[in-house]
C-alpha cells in the first residue's frame, strides 16, 4: 500500500468578524446586561417587599397577643369579627 499524498489548501486566518456578525453580537450583549440590571432591579424590590412582609407579619403576632390578653382568644373572623370560640371555651 503506498500512501498518497493530501494537499489542503489553507485559508488565511481572519483579523476580525464581519460588521454583521459584530452589530449582532453587540445586540444579543446588550440585551443580556439589560437582563441582568432588570433582575437585579427586581431582586432588590423582592428584598425590599419581603422586608415590609416580616414587619406586617410581626404586627399580626403582637395583634393577636392583644385579642389573647383582652378577649381570651386570638381566633377571630377576619369579616365580621367574631370570636371564634371552641366548642368547649364556650
Amino acid at each position: 500500500m503506498t500512501k498518497k499524498d493530501k494537499v489542503v489548501e489553507l485559508k488565511t486566518k481572519a483579523e476580525k468578524i464581519s460588521d454583521e456578525h459584530l452589530k449582532e453580537l453587540q445586540g444579543i450583549i446588550n440585551t443580556i446586561n439589560k437582563t441582568n440590571m432588570n433582575i437585579g432591579r427586581i431582586e432588590a424590590q423582592k428584598h425590599s417587599l419581603l422586608h415590609d412582609l416580616g414587619v406586617v407579619q410581626n404586627k399580626a403576632v403582637v395583634l393577636q397577643d392583644v385579642f389573647k390578653k383582652e378577649y381570651g382568644s386570638d381566633d377571630v373572623n377576619i369579616n365580621d369579627g367574631t370570636i371564634n370560640w371552641k366548642k368547649d371555651e364556650k
